[in-house]
C-alpha cells in the first residue's frame, strides 16, 4: 500500500492540478508494488495512468502521438523509430542524475511558462560513461515521459566513403528535428564526434563533424538531441559547450546493485539466495549486466525445476558476465 506521505503528495498534486506530479507518484507507488511481488496489481496501477494520460490528451484538445512505421522518402535507412513505454520508476539511478533527469522533464513540461519568461527547456543533451549504464535506456525512458517518438540514428546509414554525402544525410537528419518532434539518439557518438586534431582521422568525418558543430549551433527545434558515447575523452572540446547539460554515468554501487537485484527477482521466489556474497561478486558490473545475469539465472531456474533461485545459479550466471565484461 502507499506510504502516509505518497498518499499525501497524490492529494496536493491534484488538487494543485498537477498531472506530471500525480502521475509520477502513482508510477513510484507501481514499481513499489512490483518489487513486493505484487505484480499484476502493479500492471493495473500502469495501465490506469496510461488510461488517465490518454483521457486528459483528449480533453486538452492535445494531439496523442500517433505512431509512425519507418521515416519516409530518403530518411528511410538513417533513422530507426519507436515509441517506448518506460518511466522513471523502471530505472534505478544515482540521486544526481535522477534529479537532472526530473528537471529536464520538469523544464520540457513548462515550455509555455519558461518561453513567456524568454527562456527554453534544456533538450541538448551529452550522456557518457561505461556501456550498460542507462544511456540508451534514458533516451527511452525521456521519450516513454513525453509521450513522444523515439528516432535513433543508424551510423551505418548515415557515414559513407563519399566526400560531403555524410554532411548531406546529417542534414536530412536535422531537418527532420524540425518537422517531426521526438527524441533524436545518436549513440556511439565518438563515430562522428572525435577531435579535429586526431592524427588518423580522415577528411570527411572532420568535414562532418563541423557540420554537426554547425547543425547544432543554429538548430531551433521542440525536438530534443541526446548523443551518447562511452569515449567522452576523443571528443571534440567544441562539441561539450553545444549541449545544456552533459551527464555522466558510472557503473552501479553497492546499494544500487542491491536494488537491481531486488528488482529484477522480484516475482522469483529466492529463500536460498545468500544476498551478501551475491553483491561481493557483482561488484564491477554494469546495470545492463546485472539485469542480464539476473535473466539467465531465472531461465536456468525453470529449465532444471528448482523450487527457488539458489545462490550458486546466479553465482555462476554473475561470472559468466563478468568473464564476457573483462574480454569486452
Amino acid at each position: 500500500m502507499p506510504k502516509a506521505e505518497q498518499v499525501k503528495a497524490l492529494l496536493k498534486s491534484y488538487i494543485e492540478n498537477d498531472d506530471a506530479r500525480f502521475y509520477s507518484i502513482f508510477m513510484q507507488v507501481a514499481a513499489s508494488e512490483a518489487r513486493k511481488g505484487h505484480g499484476k496489481f502493479a500492471e493495473e496501477l500502469r495501465d490506469l495512468i496510461d488510461q488517465a494520460k490518454t483521457r486528459n490528451n483528449i480533453q486538452r484538445n492535445e494531439r496523442v502521438p500517433i505512431p509512425i512505421s519507418q521515416p519516409k522518402g530518403e530518411l528511410t535507412g538513417l533513422l530507426a523509430v519507436e515509441f517506448p513505454k518506460l518511466r522513471v520508476p523502471d530505472m534505478i539511478l544515482p540521486k544526481n542524475i535522477l534529479r537532472r533527469l526530473n528537471r529536464i522533464l520538469k523544464e520540457q513540461r513548462n515550455v509555455g511558462k519558461l518561453s513567456t519568461h524568454g527562456l527554453f527547456p534544456r533538450r541538448k543533451l551529452l550522456l557518457t560513461g561505461p556501456p550498460g549504464c542507462g544511456k540508451t535506456m534514458t533516451a527511452s525512458v525521456i521519450a516513454g515521459e513525453l509521450g513522444i517518438p523515439l528516432f535513433t540514428v543508424r551510423l551505418d546509414g548515415l557515414i559513407t566513403k563519399y566526400m560531403g554525402e555524410t554532411a548531406s544525410k546529417l542534414k536530412l537528419i536535422f531537418d527532420s528535428l524540425g518537422q517531426a518532434r521526438g527524441v533524436y539518439l545518436f549513440d556511439e557518438f565518438d563515430s562522428i564526434g572525435s577531435q579535429r586534431a586526431f592524427v588518423n582521422d580522415v577528411g570527411e568525418i572532420r568535414r562532418v563533424l563541423n557540420s554537426f558543430l554547425m547543425f547544432i549551433e543554429h538548430d531551433k527545434s521542440q525536438s530534443l538531441i541526446i548523443a551518447a558515447t562511452n569515449h567522452p575523452q576523443s571528443l571534440d572540446y567544441a562539441l561539450f559547450r553545444r549541449f545544456d547539460d552533459v551527464i555522466e554515468y558510472k557503473l552501479p554501487d553497492r546499494k544500487q546493485i542491491q536494488a537491481m537485484f531486488k528488482n529484477r527477482l522480484a516475482f522469483v521466489a529466492s529463500s536460498q539466495l545468500d544476498l551478501e556474497k551475491i553483491l561481493e561478486l557483482a561488484d564491477g558490473l554494469s546495470y545492463a549486466d546485472i539485469g542480464s545475469a539476473c535473466d539467465e539465472s531465472v531461465k536456468e531456474m525453470i529449465i532444471e525445476n528448482h523450487d527457488s533461485l539458489t545462490t550458486e545459479i546466479l553465482r555462476e550466471a554473475i561470472v559468466e558476465k563478468k568473464e564476457y565484461s573483462t574480454n569486452r
